[in-house]
């Protein structure tokens, strides 16, 4: 790491209290904290970021072991810096969510106490203008959460179709004018790259009706379904939240902090697959192998209370879920 790396990282490193809050982190501790009381309980921050969960649960439970996720290894050296002091008891791993069970196992660690899972954007990708997450700031279309993939919001802009475009815009963006946008950014590319993010949101600005301008800003969908697409959000975790429960041994606990409705939606739904009886309708007993395996540990999904979203305005969106582990297939 050269001179201005290192700087950088402990400007960033210096800075953690001004641009990283953790979200709803006293809720979170409080449904966690529980099945973590043992001595060598394992809980898996499965979305480091910059630590600032991981270093509460460390701080408060001396007897706590760590294994912390991330795919971004900016986001991992800070980390690290700051869990330093628990290096005895950490291991911090460049991996996405989806790798879980791997990372697991190559560890060692045949079933673990807690999970974590704050998904979405972090503060670091939002704040570095030069990370291109944000619509707000002129950058390089970059969007990457790990800087090691080829894939960029630049590359995509430049080589989907317009129908694999108007495709995630709709899907992953939920945007009603998902075939307009994509139709102008073909269009635009034939006269010159795509290459800033200032660039985008022209584009994008020139064909949106006045009166949908007014509702917020054109590109927020657009930028998300880049976002998305880039780093295979969704697809991870679809693949993610299965495995961290199996994970999870009896009396652990798992909880997910998701930030737009299509992250929701695939947690809500593999929590409820697995908090939900599978019996047929009629059947007189039921039978172990229908029984739940998780009991949900809240009522739908929590929102952070008025003077969180005040102090952290990050955590306006959030939806928080939680479970236990009750039970296990035979």
């Amino acid at each position: 790491m050269d001179g201005d790396q290192r700087s950088g990282t402990v400007r960033i490193t210096m800075a953690l209290d001004d641009i990283h809050t953790p979200v709803l982190l006293e809720r979170c501790f409080e449904l966690l904290e529980p099945a973590l009381r043992a001595p060598g309980a394992v809980l898996v921050d499965a979305t480091l970021g910059m630590g600032g969960h991981s270093e509460a649960f460390l701080s408060r439970l001396p007897g706590l072991t760590l294994v912390g996720l991330d795919r971004d290894p900016q986001a991992l050296s800070i980390a690290g810096e700051r869990l330093a002091p628990f290096a005895d008891r950490t291991h911090l791993v460049h991996a996405v969510y989806d790798e879980f069970l791997d990372v697991l196992g190559e560890l060692g660690i045949p079933e673990v106490a807690g999970v974590l899972f704050d998904l979405g954007v972090s503060s670091l990708q939002l704040d570095l203008v030069e990370r291109g997450f944000s619509y707000s700031k002129d950058a390089p279309l970059d969007m990457r959460m790990d800087s090691t993939s080829e894939l960029t919001a630049e590359v995509v802009l430049a080589n989907y179709s317009e129908v694999e475009l108007r495709t995630i815009f709709r899907d992953y963006g939920e945007e009603k004018l998902a075939a307009r946008y994509a139709q102008a950014i073909v269009a635009a590319r034939r006269e010159a790259p795509i290459e800033r993010s200032g660039q985008l949101v022209e584009i994008i600005t020139a064909v949106t009706p006045v009166v949908v301008q007014r509702a917020g800003h054109p590109a927020k969908r657009v930028f998300q379904a880049l976002r998305i697409e880039v780093n295979r959000e969704l697809l991870a975790l679809e693949r993610a939240i299965p495995q961290a429960i199996e994970a999870l041994g009896i009396g652990g606990r798992i909880v997910v902090m998701s930030y737009q409705s299509l992250e929701d939606r695939i947690v809500k739904r593999d929590l409820q697959r697995v908090t939900s009886s599978s019996a047929p309708a009629g059947l007189p007993v039921e039978l172990p192998e229908h029984r739940p395996q998780l009991s949900l540990l809240t009522r739908g999904a929590e929102r952070a209370s008025e003077r969180e979203m005040d102090e952290n305005p990050r955590a306006t969106p959030v939806r928080l879920r939680a479970a236990e582990r009750i039970g296990r297939l035979s």
